[in-house]
């Protein structure tokens, strides 16, 4: 009997939550937000643009409106300085070089990344080090017994093998974490046979972060057309550029893979036929020495964050900081896809930066005085690699020692009805206990990350945080596979994701983003006011992070 009463007053309590909100008035507010934010006007608001400086002031007055404090240390600014490189071709080659017959390699074969601070002028050996990785818990190990001293790193883009959970996979295979580990072992430089693509329409998305996956161009994800070196993005301060000591970085192709293994033994064939089957891969030295020139042309850009603080009401937890972001950039424009040439950007992710205006909105009017601050948080930079959010996670404007968690959202595609969040990190910290008990609130149900090697929990900005020990969510409306839900969402990943029709015409269901925002002020309000911080899970791998 007492069980029946407690299940009637949390019913009665959902209810209450549902019945409290007007969604559809709130979703005309949230949605207008995002017909600013994703107007032609802004032209695509890419880093350091005329139209992501427009969106920089609407942000910061809107949140200046709602009652926040500034959190910024220009006002609600924070300044990040970029660095931007771009591989002047015509003074830049690259070649192998075997028995004193130089084999030139042209874009078909192989690219240099400008991310990395490349050597103007090397001849070094290489040596096929498998898929590159070092993963002790998993009893992983690919340079076991290999000499990398003074060497490339000739690695296949992939974690095929690793026999580990997706979180765990999806760190160790980025460009960064992987560097950091083949430096280690000697290395002087890397180069990354890549993967083929899969088929246009399949499920989930491409990699998206230049960390995830180098590219040819090494640089941002972006609309260019073309063959040409495109532009990469680091942050300006050498102390926060992971590539340091990086003097060659390489993108191999399928075709140039057959020209780099030319003489080994092996061929691209069965190296690709072992990673379909995800079986480990030889290693073995390459035949010959990597020439390479390469010249470097360099500018410096500005694109600040903004942030504004709800602050905290509880004398002893008022400087502890539940961070609320999401990222202002998107890719600006580029080539002209049905003749349309602005990659707009509305649920990537002008949608986001609606929500945490909506939600600053609600919990300001609604009196909400939550025990911790609530910090709000628009980044620049996330389509250049997350570089917005990593600046103030590693320079943030309050005490870094203080911030409890991130709560990010990131396209989080409002397209259908709310029945269920889809959770990415939902398995790795107490969060996930506290988000279902918010969405119950509203009768939601809630999910893991239906397609984990989509290695969506690194691959926006809530990873700044997680790399630094602070335990962190991101999400997506949920699904059931084979349903329409289903179909809408692969839809839109495979008709608009980073193409101009991301724009204000499509179809969004406004009355359940702003069910969800409702979700996620229960969250950070639960969040604020617990009386212990958010902590990592026992056996999640992201707690070797926590300081």
């Amino acid at each position: 009997m007492k069980r029946y009463i407690v299940n009637v007053v949390v019913l009665a309590l959902g209810v209450a939550a549902l019945f409290a909100a007007d969604f559809a008035a709130e979703g005309d507010r949230w949605w207008a937000h995002v017909r600013f934010l994703a107007d032609d006007k802004l032209q695509g608001r890419d880093t350091g643009s005329e139209g992501y400086a427009e969106a920089v002031k609407y942000v910061a007055g809107k949140m200046e409106s709602f009652g926040l404090k500034p959190a910024g240390t220009s006002g609600y600014l924070q300044p990040v300085k970029l660095e931007i490189r771009q591989l002047v071709e015509e003074e830049s080659s690259l070649a192998i070089v075997r028995d004193g017959e130089e084999e030139v390699l042209d874009r078909l074969d192989a690219t240099q990344s400008a991310r990395a601070e490349l050597a103007p002028t090397m001849n070094a050996t290489m040596v096929f080090v498998g898929y590159g990785l070092r993963v002790p818990e998993a009893k992983y190990d690919d340079l076991a017994g290999i000499d990398l001293r003074g060497r490339i790193a000739v690695y296949v883009n992939s974690t095929a093998a690793l026999d580990a959970p997706g979180p765990v996979k999806s760190h160790v295979g980025t460009a960064s974490e992987r560097w950091a580990v083949l430096q280690a072992a000697g290395a002087i430089g890397t180069a990354a046979i890549m993967m083929p693509r899969p088929a246009a329409g399949g499920r989930g998305t491409p990699p998206a972060s230049p960390d995830a996956a180098p590219d040819a161009a090494g640089g941002g994800r972006g609309p260019g057309g073309g063959r040409g070196p495109q532009k990469a993005f680091l942050l300006a301060d050498p102390e926060l550029q992971e590539s340091a000591g990086q003097k060659a970085a390489i993108t191999i192709t399928r075709r140039g893979g057959d020209k780099f293994l030319d003489g080994s033994g092996h061929t691209m064939d069965e190296i690709l036929k072992l990673v379909a089957e995800k079986q480990p891969l030889p290693k073995f030295p390459l035949v010959g020495t990597l020439r390479a020139r390469s010249a470097v042309k360099r500018e410096v850009l500005e694109a600040p964050n903004v942030a504004g603080i709800l602050p905290g009401s509880d004398a002893k937890l008022k400087d502890e900081y539940v961070i609320m972001s999401a990222h202002l950039d998107h890719l600006g424009v580029g080539r002209a896809i049905n003749g349309d040439t602005i990659y707009n950007g509305a649920m990537d992710d002008a949608s986001g930066i609606a929500s945490i205006l909506e939600i600053a909105r609600i919990m300001k009017e609604s009196g909400a005085r939550p025990k911790r601050s609530i910090l709000f948080l628009a980044v620049a930079a996330e389509e250049k690699g997350e570089l917005g959010s990593r600046y103030f996670a590693l320079r943030p404007t309050v005490d870094r020692k203080h911030i409890v968690a991130d709560i990010n959202l990131d396209m989080f595609m409002p397209l259908f009805d709310l029945k269920s969040i889809e959770v990415q990190g939902l398995a790795e910290s107490t969060l996930g206990d506290t988000v279902r008990e918010a969405a119950r609130e509203f009768g939601v149900g809630v999910q893991a990350d239906k397609e984990p090697d989509q290695n969506r929990f690194i691959r926006s900005d809530q990873y700044s945080f997680i790399r630094l020990g602070v335990p962190s969510l991101a999400f997506k409306f949920g699904y059931e596979f084979g349903t329409p839900e289903d179909k809408i969402f692969h839809d839109f990943i495979r008709d608009r994701y980073h193409k101009p029709s991301d724009d204000l015409n499509q179809p969004v269901d406004k009355a359940a983003a702003a069910k969800f925002n409702r979700i996620i002020v229960s969250l950070l309000e639960r969040v604020a006011d617990s009386p212990a911080r958010p902590q990592w899970k026992d056996d999640s791998f992201f707690k070797r992070f926590a300081r």
